[in-house]
């Protein structure tokens, strides 16, 4: 596995404190959030979060990031905070760059038509780690395979084949560049036409064809040492029939980790997003999440985490499967953190 050659945990003012056995309740909740804030300096609440190890890490937005010299400075705040924290950003290339002046410059399309995608990923770990960024939220290992495919435009390939090689090529780079890569929207999310940002979406494909079409870029990426795969919010009914797949154990558990021997960290797509809040409160969505095997949730919403991490604790103290799950997933990301 390439991920034992990943730096998180060497970042300056970075600082290891003890092992996931030595953290209290507390602290095991807080390794299972990941929050977001507004501005370009970093809140005291959310210095407090981290400081205290009530949160894994935060994901940047557009308006968190200025100029390289504001950037740094936000992220060297973060990490003086202490706890190791991921920083994360969507960094896919193309458009979809968090961090505007460091690559991947072409879209992932670009890539794979250039057979780029392994140096670019190289090129924009390197500047990204410089900039205090320690995950990015790409590759994108969906395969578009329907008529106006909602991911089309950030997908590398409509053959699963170029997906796969350059899923692959991606996951090296980025790990060779000291940034942990994230493959996403585990099972697979090119048969939508929607977002699931905006709209309550199921793919109704069959098993088969999910597994010919849609998990072998997901294999690729498991091959090539990826660290953290993003779970999405669709609803998947030939694998589970009753949970959308960021509340489904049959997807995280049963397929992701049983059948595909995936042995990182679970991260779900943003817990705002409309197809999983259509499913209940964002508290109770939060803890279907973690009870089902996910083991980050990500927050995007302003106000989501002060609600979410009480509740989560809440249930942890009073639940005894709940906490042995808590436990689980703390014990992968701090794992994640502090990897050599």
């Amino acid at each position: 596995m390439l991920l034992v050659t990943l730096t998180l945990g060497l970042l300056p003012g970075a600082i290891a404190h003890g092992s996931d056995a030595e953290l209290p309740l507390d602290q095991q909740v807080g390794q299972l959030v990941v929050l977001t804030f507004h501005g370009t300096t970093a809140p005291a609440y959310v210095r407090t979060a981290l400081r205290e190890r009530h949160a894994a890490g935060v994901i940047l937005f557009g308006g968190n990031v200025v100029s390289p010299g504001q950037l740094r400075e936000l992220t060297s705040a973060l990490r003086g905070s202490g706890g190791r924290p991921l920083v994360a950003v969507d960094q896919e290339g193309g458009p979809v760059r968090r961090v505007p002046w460091v690559g991947p410059i072409g879209s992932e399309s670009q890539q794979a038509a250039a057979g780029t995608a392994g140096s670019d990923a190289e090129a924009a770990a390197t500047a990204l780690r410089a900039l205090g960024i320690t995950v990015t939220l790409a590759p994108v290992a969906d395969v578009p395979s329907v008529r106006n495919a909602a991911i089309a435009s950030r997908a590398f390939s409509t053959d699963p084949a170029v997906v796969s090689a350059s899923v692959t090529a991606a996951v090296r780079g980025w790990l060779a560049g000291g940034v942990a890569p994230t493959a996403k929207h585990f099972p697979g999310f090119g048969g939508a036409s929607r977002n699931t940002d905006a709209a309550v979406v199921t793919i109704f494909r069959r098993r088969a064809a999910l597994e010919r079409v849609d998990l072998a870029p997901f294999r690729a990426a498991i091959r090539a040492g990826v660290p953290l795969v993003m779970v999405g919010h669709a609803r998947y009914p030939a694998l589970d029939p009753s949970h959308v797949a960021s509340q489904s154990s049959l997807i995280m558990q049963g397929l992701l980790r049983d059948r595909l021997g995936f042995r990182g960290a679970v991260i779900t797509d943003s817990l705002e997003a409309r197809a999983s809040l259509a499913t209940g409160s964002l508290t109770a969505v939060a803890e279907r999440a973690i009870r089902a095997g996910a083991d980050l949730v990500l927050l995007t919403g302003r106000g989501s985490y002060q609600p979410v991490y009480d509740h989560l604790l809440q249930v942890a103290r009073k639940d005894p499967v709940f906490r042995a799950r808590v436990r689980e997933a703390a014990s992968r990301v701090f794992r994640l953190k502090t990897a050599p």
